[in-house]
C-alpha cells in the first residue's frame, strides 16, 4: 500500500457528474459576477456581517494570544478592534464585469453592487474622494534605483 496517495481525488468533481471528471478552476481570484478568472479589482467597506466577521477572527486571534503568553511577563496590549473606516474588502471582477479605471482607483461604500451589469462601467454609489490637503501632495515617493523608472537606463 502507498501511503503517500490521497483517498480522495486531487481536483473536484462536477456536481452533476460523479467520474473522475476533473473541473478547471482558476489559480487566481474569481470574478463576483460570473466566477470567470479576475484580471482587475478594486475596493469597498466590508458589510456589517463581513466586519462581524473580521472582528471576531481578531477576538478570537487576541485570546489565544493571551492563552499563550508567558505569565511571567506583562500581558500583551493589544491595538483596537478594525472599523468599517480603516478596512476594506478587494472585490474581483474579468474584463466583461469590470468598472471604469478611475472608479477603481477609489473606496466603494459597503453598499455597492458593482460589478453589477446593469451600472457597468460604473456602480451604483458615491465612491470615497482621493485624500488631500499638504500631507497627501507633498510627501515624497519612495526613492527607487534609476533602472526601476520607466525613464531610466
Amino acid at each position: 500500500m502507498d501511503t503517500l496517495t490521497s483517498p480522495t481525488p486531487d481536483t473536484p468533481l462536477t456536481p452533476d457528474n460523479d467520474s473522475a471528471t476533473p473541473v478547471s478552476l482558476p489559480a487566481g481570484p474569481i470574478c463576483s459576477a460570473c466566477a470567470s478568472p479576475a484580471i482587475v479589482h478594486w475596493q469597498r467597506r466590508p458589510t456589517d456581517q463581513e466586519l462581524d466577521a473580521l472582528r471576531q477572527l481578531e477576538e478570537d486571534r487576541r485570546a489565544t494570544a493571551l492563552l499563550l503568553a508567558d505569565p511571567q511577563l506583562p500581558a500583551p496590549v493589544f491595538p483596537p478592534l478594525p472599523t468599517a473606516a480603516d478596512t476594506c474588502v478587494a472585490v474581483y471582477a474579468c474584463g466583461t464585469h469590470a468598472i471604469t479605471m478611475d472608479a477603481a482607483a477609489l473606496v466603494h461604500q459597503s453598499s455597492c453592487t458593482a460589478p453589477n451589469d446593469a451600472d457597468l462601467p460604473g456602480c451604483d454609489c458615491t465612491p470615497e474622494a482621493h485624500p488631500t490637503g499638504p500631507a497627501a501632495d507633498t510627501a515624497p515617493g519612495p526613492v527607487l534605483p534609476d533602472h526601476w523608472l520607466p525613464a531610466g537606463p
